[in-house]
């Protein structure tokens, strides 16, 4: 006859939690939610005042007026910082060589035609529209309070070029009969009186010519002197 000994394992009790356990940590979560917002879980009240975390515009709302909230922490509305906005634009591929990031670009409003509105182009979409043979060009600009979401604008792009205009001293530009000019060398030591379109006036008594002279093309640095002595 054989003895045969078992070795028992207590069982150990199990990790559940009782609809009164559920309950009370449920009720913990939601006086902890309370308090975030600035709200006395022990003084309760009807209406709960919850303030936006940021200032701005509501752009989404998901309640309505006398419409109470199921859970603390339901988006509700969502405000959006409208004070710079950004307008996407159809740009046709033959146009696409003409604009250029940084472009300027004036906006027009359909409901404000009046209104001009200036900004950049901070991208150029990398795909193009199957269909209509676009491309999407994002405009960055800054509202004023006009505009909405969902308007329908028109846009034209300034693309910026490069131009080279030659500078003079101030004193080499004469100005006589409503008109600019400026004395260049002649054959025989002579000189020529040219008439050109002068520009702002620049620091340290230079002048900028817009036209009628190239860069580094010779004149007389001082105009007066030799129409005082011509005229003599």
């Amino acid at each position: 006859m054989t003895d045969c000994t078992y070795n028992r394992t207590p069982t150990e009790p199990e990790n559940t939690l009782t609809d009164e356990d559920k309950a009370e940590v449920d009720l913990e979560t939601k006086a902890e939610h309370l308090k975030l917002i600035g709200n006395d879980p022990n003084k309760p009240k009807g209406i709960v005042d919850i303030y936006a975390p940021v200032s701005g515009v509501i752009t989404d709302q998901q309640v309505t007026s006398s419409s109470g909230m199921q859970a603390l922490g339901s988006a509700a509305f969502t405000i959006s910082d409208l004070s710079s906005v950004w307008v996407l634009c159809d740009v046709y591929e033959n146009d696409l060589a003409n604009v250029h990031l940084g472009d300027i670009a004036e906006v027009h409003l359909n409901a404000y035609p009046d209104h001009i509105f200036k900004g950049r182009v901070s991208n150029i979409g990398a795909t193009l529209d199957a269909n209509i043979r676009t491309a999407k060009v994002r405009i960055e600009l800054q509202n004023p309070g006009l505009m909405r979401l969902g308007m329908f604008v028109t846009a034209t792009f300034h693309g910026s070029t490069k131009e080279t205009r030659a500078i003079v001293p101030a004193s080499a530009v004469l100005h006589m009969h409503d008109r600019d000019w400026i004395y260049v060398p002649a054959p025989e030591n002579k000189f020529r009186r040219v008439e050109v379109k002068a520009g702002d006036a620049l620091p340290g008594n230079f002048q900028e010519i817009k036209s009628g002279l190239q860069p580094g093309q010779p004149l007389v640095a001082n105009a007066l002197i030799l129409e005082h002595t011509i005229s003599q």
